[in-house]
């Protein structure tokens, strides 16, 4: 049986579905990117798979079905990062991140030191330390989706899931995200979704992609194992023609880069 499973997911708003029969599996420790045009519904399957959205269709993590789940058991295992926080008050970084405890607190109970401790680590792996009691409104918008990236790290939970983390990053953070990630999948019983825009950061960072089409699944990918000629056909019915390229860059390791080609 898979780590993860999605089953006939489907999801909208009002009487308009957004995504359709979305089905899919993937196996502890593997991260997958989800990539479509805009307007395929990337965001909406997230939503409904993190029970934002109501949907028809089921999801199951490690044997235990997320839609007979309360809410706070649910959010203890499993985080959604969207594009945006959110948070509009004055807090600080550490206590954002520590919020990321709160579905193992009862009511007015506080994180104690080894909450704190994993917070503060949490806050190392993302490169943001020095900023532990800096007020979150003033980070910038990359350090305030790092921030909340820690807040998910902390909290270890087994589902993670997020949407365009590299939407606010510039080129060096793009990539330190989704390394740490790939990491950070691998130490535990864990597994991670993540839509992303930029179709070579997927295709040379995650294990499996998703590929979206009005709402339905157009296909699923393994770049580290698949042809070279059937990632360009399946990326092409998304993004126009298209060809991959393997290149190897300084450190001796074989990176992919898609190119637009004319019709």
């Amino acid at each position: 049986m898979s780590f993860f499973s999605v089953q006939g997911i489907t999801a909208g708003y009002g009487n308009r579905p957004i995504v359709e029969n979305v089905t899919f599996d993937i196996e502890e420790g593997t991260l997958l990117g989800i990539i479509g045009a805009n307007g395929s519904g990337k965001t909406t399957l997230l939503k409904a798979i993190c029970g934002i959205l109501p949907h028809k269709g089921s999801c199951t993590l490690d044997g235990v079905s997320l839609e007979r789940l309360p809410p706070k058991k649910l959010a203890g295992l499993s985080g959604y990062i969207p594009q945006r926080s959110g948070i509009s008050i004055d807090i600080s970084a550490l206590d954002v991140v520590l919020m990321g405890f709160n579905p193992q607190l009862g009511l007015l109970e506080r994180p104690d030191a080894s909450m704190k401790e994993k917070a503060r680590a949490a806050l190392l792996q993302v490169g943001l330390s020095e900023h532990e009691n800096e007020n979150y409104l003033h980070l910038s918008e990359g350090q305030r989706q790092l921030c909340i990236l820690a807040r998910t790290l902390a909290a270890d939970e087994k589902l993670l899931l997020l949407d365009e983390p590299e939407s606010a990053l510039d080129f060096r953070f793009r990539y330190h995200v989704l390394s740490l990630l790939r990491r950070w999948l691998r130490e535990g019983e864990r597994c991670g979704l993540v839509t992303l825009h930029d179709p070579m950061l997927a295709l040379n960072h995650c294990d499996r992609l998703l590929l979206l089409s009005d709402g339905k699944v157009q296909g699923m990918l393994s770049p580290g194992s698949d042809p070279a000629e059937r990632m360009e056909r399946e990326l092409s019915a998304i993004y126009g023609p298209v060809s991959l390229q393997r290149c190897t860059g300084r450190d001796g390791k074989s990176h992919l880069i898609m190119l637009r080609e004319e019709k």
